[in-house]
């Protein structure tokens, strides 16, 4: 049952996040602990506060009906709040009487003014370097405010009182003992009064007391946010490299990208180097053998009816270990006494013979041409088991001495099918090493001529780009694909033992398939 694509591109991100998971915890770990450290190195601030209450007199009322121009009981027009910041005075004043070499732009540059909801009160701020001075501003700068509004109070009533005075005096004496001279000497003793007073109609609600800890810097806070940061950045980091670094990063990337089960995974092995490296007929160490006795024993659960004879190696790109998979593959089946023939198909660049340490001709050139029998051009090679006895000799048909100018052609005839047909019916196991299929078009006519196609990839190595466009390949050739296998595998991948085979298939009667069986992969 396929995964949905929602499903799917979890899965990924997942793995994506498991594979770059030290790169994101160096990032939360940095910017976090440089939060810290910037944090811990900066200078502490302490920040004290003080409270204005402002209040609306009956006695301000009796007075606004006297003809002046503005004043301080016309305060409420504007927003207490806006009053209280814009005192260049007070802030003057406070400077000058803290001294300390405060200057009236540090004292404002320090205070900051609030409100305190929709209440009447407003909060003034200080901030400084020690707890006692921001105290100090705060009590300070509140306080001259109060005095400033009182003075400034005192002026208008002094002003209103002289205004009240004049017009009595400019009133005739009848007039003056009449009804207007009486309500103008009433005014004149309530401004007397007020004025006495030191009337204000704001005053200190809460004086500040020093902090007992520092506002600023927010160690703590900080430092949580930097891990926040850090994350983020890890996880932006962890998918920009991925979006730029294409290779297949793991067996499950291999998996995920073609959309076919894992049937085996090879490990990156010094063995299977060297035997690479054209030193063939020693054996492989028993991790490296059971990897490709594993994926053979995989392979029998596409066989349980007996159709599976031929078997096409494919991959991507040159260097992704084709040719060591199927030479290994095709060893595994032949040491459990399968008849097997191993076919090199690649026209191009061939190296099995080199590779093995047999004759580069006569080979599958010859017999595409018509020079030689298919069976005179196959040689025998002897794969040793682990302990290094001799089994059974597996069949080998290298490509040829003499390379063809038109290798597609050759692969696409009707020559190239007999040849396919006599393998599938002589031998239980036929497997075909083909050039890489998103280099060259030779292998596409034996996508539909052979049983199943397994490909390689090798995890670290290849392109992710390749490897979906040999998907979209594939999937439009109609080829049977039977899985993947993974080459290479680092130490810290999943154990060849912990690949799951494929589900059955369903025969052509219906019925599911019985248990898989012995020894070849050919019933």
């Amino acid at each position: 049952m396929q995964q949905s694509p929602e499903a799917l591109n979890l899965e990924q991100a997942l793995r994506v996040l498991r594979r770059r998971l030290p790169l994101i915890g160096l990032c939360v770990v940095v910017v976090a602990g440089a939060a810290f450290a910037v944090s811990k190195h900066q200078p502490k601030r302490y920040t004290a506060t003080a409270s204005l209450s402002f209040s609306s007199n009956p006695l301000s009322q009796q007075i606004v009906g006297l003809q002046s121009s503005g004043g301080s009981l016309l305060q409420q027009q504007a927003s207490n709040v806006e009053l209280v910041r814009v005192g260049g005075e007070t802030a003057a004043s406070t400077a000058a009487l803290l001294g300390d070499r405060l200057t009236a732009e540090r004292v404002a540059e320090s205070v900051s003014v609030s409100g305190q909801g929709e209440s009447s009160v407003v909060s003034v701020s200080a901030t400084a370097a020690s707890p006692s001075l921001a105290a100090a501003i705060a009590n300070t700068y509140a306080q001259q405010f109060v005095k400033n509004q009182q003075s400034a109070n005192h002026a208008y009533f002094t002003s209103a009182l002289a205004l009240v005075e004049k017009q009595l005096a400019a009133m005739p004496r009848a007039q003056r003992l009449g009804a207007d001279g009486l309500v103008l000497e009433q005014r004149g003793q309530t401004l007397r009064l007020l004025g006495g007073l030191n009337y204000g109609n704001a005053q200190v609600a809460g004086e500040a007391v020093p902090p007992g800890a520092p506002s600023s810097p927010k160690t703590s806070r900080n430092t949580v946010l930097g891990l926040f940061l850090g994350l983020l950045i890890g996880l932006a980091l962890a998918f920009v490299l991925e979006r730029v670094d294409r290779r297949i990063k793991s067996p499950e990337d291999l998996e995920a990208t073609h959309g076919l089960p894992m049937l085996g995974i090879v490990p990156e092995s010094a063995a299977l180097a060297r035997r690479r490296g054209k030193r063939a007929g020693a054996s492989l160490p028993p991790a490296e053998a059971e990897a490709f006795n594993l994926i053979r024993a995989h392979l029998r659960f596409f066989n349980v009816d007996g159709d599976l004879h031929t078997l096409l190696v494919a991959s991507a790109a040159q260097g992704d270990g084709k040719t060591t998979v199927a030479v290994h593959l095709a060893e595994a089946a032949a040491c459990m006494g399968a008849r097997v023939l191993l076919a090199e198909v690649d026209l191009r660049q061939p190296t099995l013979a080199q590779q093995l340490g047999i004759n580069a001709g006569p080979g599958l050139t010859d017999v595409l041409v018509g020079s030689v029998n298919a069976q005179d051009a196959v040689q025998s090679f002897d794969p040793r088991a682990h302990n290094g006895t001799v089994v059974r000799a597996l069949d080998v048909l290298v490509a040829g001495v003499t390379l063809p100018p038109n290798p597609a052609a050759l692969i696409d005839s009707q020559r190239m099918r007999s040849v396919i047909e006599w393998a599938g019916s002589a031998y239980d196991l036929v497997v075909i090493d083909t050039p890489p299929l998103t280099a060259v078009s030779d292998a596409f006519p034996l996508l539909n001529s052979v049983d199943g196609v397994i490909i390689v990839g090798w995890v670290g190595r290849s392109r992710r780009d390749a490897a979906e466009r040999l998907h979209r390949i594939l999937a439009s050739s109609r080829a049977r694909l039977l899985g993947v296998v993974a080459n290479g595998a680092k130490s810290g991948s999943p154990s060849v033992y912990s690949t799951r085979p494929p589900a059955p298939e369903v025969s052509s009667n219906g019925a599911s398939s019985a248990a898989p069986r012995e020894p070849s992969i050919r019933a």
